[in-house]
């Protein structure tokens, strides 16, 4: 009997080479985060800080980039801005210049000693007058040990490397790389300028939308372009699913999961007007309905924080007691007694300041 070789590779079928194809161009197929595919490539595309944005780009018309502590909340475009820089300065050499550790690497003093320190001694063919760039993204959750190692690296590649350092907080960051480097502050961008992308987006994507669903959207964002945008994609998705098609605003606090704010500014009109009881019932509806109490507050505080029928005064103590509300619920003190206390304070407050 003749022996088989079983080392032999077996000839695929026709079936199996387009099956093979198909998965293929499946794989292809996918489709990109949107918060990924409309990222700004240049810093004219990036939307909101207009002058620390402008001083991006003076930084990028000279050339000597100093080393950079960008600090403000997520969503701001600070990672974005920087990587538009690199690509400014650099060109067709951003591939090999440009090092990205964010806060999914391990970062302790062993990365600075060696990945860092090693990037930082290759060489690399550059532009003239253009310096390798290192990206620490979340740069605060660094320990203080491996930021120590990573000041005596700033100075020693000083001639070659520049490092940009983005994070939350820059009084995490320990003062001697403070001292190094300069600050630029972002803050939470405005409603015009998230609409301006939303509305980009949706052109682009052809997605149907209401007013009410723009405004949704830009509610729960506050502020936040990366959290706009991936609930853009959500709200969209559901709505497709759903057969209607049109991002609404039910559409976009079904994928938010936060309370509606049609209904908690009925509670804060029955306070503001002494029904005590009316509030207190919506209250309780709202809460059973499973909706955290964290959520619950955090949704008052913006609710509260964007009407503008509330005088100054009673929206201030308004704001005092639901901050304090909010600090016990954080504690852990998490019960429906919590929320209902606040309405008997908030009434209490309209009450007080009417008479």
């Amino acid at each position: 009997m003749p022996k088989v070789d079983t080392a032999a590779p077996v000839p695929m079928s026709i079936d199996s080479n387009k099956e093979n194809a198909r998965k293929s161009t499946n794989l292809t197929s996918y489709q990109l985060p949107w918060v990924e595919k409309y990222r700004p490539r240049s810093l004219d595309d990036v939307l909101g800080n207009s002058e620390t944005v402008e001083r991006l780009r003076s930084i990028a018309k000279e050339g000597n980039v100093p080393n950079l502590i960008l600090c403000g909340p997520p969503g701001t475009g600070k990672t974005t801005s920087v990587h538009a820089l690199a690509r400014e300065l650099l060109g067709s050499a951003y591939k090999n210049a440009v090092l990205e550790l964010n806060a999914s690497d391990a970062r302790g003093i062993d990365v600075v000693r060696n990945q860092i320190k090693s990037f930082a001694m290759n060489k690399v063919t550059l532009p003239p007058g253009r310096h390798k760039i290192i990206i620490l993204d979340e740069a605060d959750s660094m320990t203080s040990a491996a930021q120590q190692a990573l000041r005596r690296t700033m100075e020693l590649y000083s001639s070659t490397t520049r490092f940009c350092l983005a994070c939350n907080v820059s009084t995490k960051i320990i003062e001697a790389i403070q001292s190094r480097a300069a600050i630029l502050r972002y803050s939470r961008l405005s409603n015009d300028d998230v609409l301006q992308c939303l509305l980009k987006v949706c052109q682009a994507e052809e997605v149907a939308y209401t007013e009410d669903g723009l405004e949704a959207l830009l509610f729960t964002a506050e502020g936040d372009m990366r959290h706009a945008l991936n609930n853009l994609q959500a709200s969209s998705y559901l709505a497709a699913s759903s057969g209607g098609g049109t991002v609404n605003q039910n559409t976009v606090f079904k994928v938010c999961d936060q309370p509606h704010p049609k209904i908690v500014g009925d509670i804060i009109t029955f306070c503001s007007k002494g029904k005590t009881k009316e509030a207190a019932d919506t209250m309780r509806s709202l809460y059973k309905s499973g909706y955290s109490a964290s959520d619950i507050i955090g949704t008052i505080f913006k609710v509260v924080k964007a009407r503008t029928d509330l005088s100054e005064g009673l929206k201030l103590e308004f704001m005092r007691e639901i901050g304090f509300t909010h600090m016990r619920i954080a504690d852990g003190v998490n019960s429906l007694l919590q929320l209902v206390g606040l309405i008997a304070r908030l009434s209490q407050k309209s009450q007080s300041m009417a008479s």
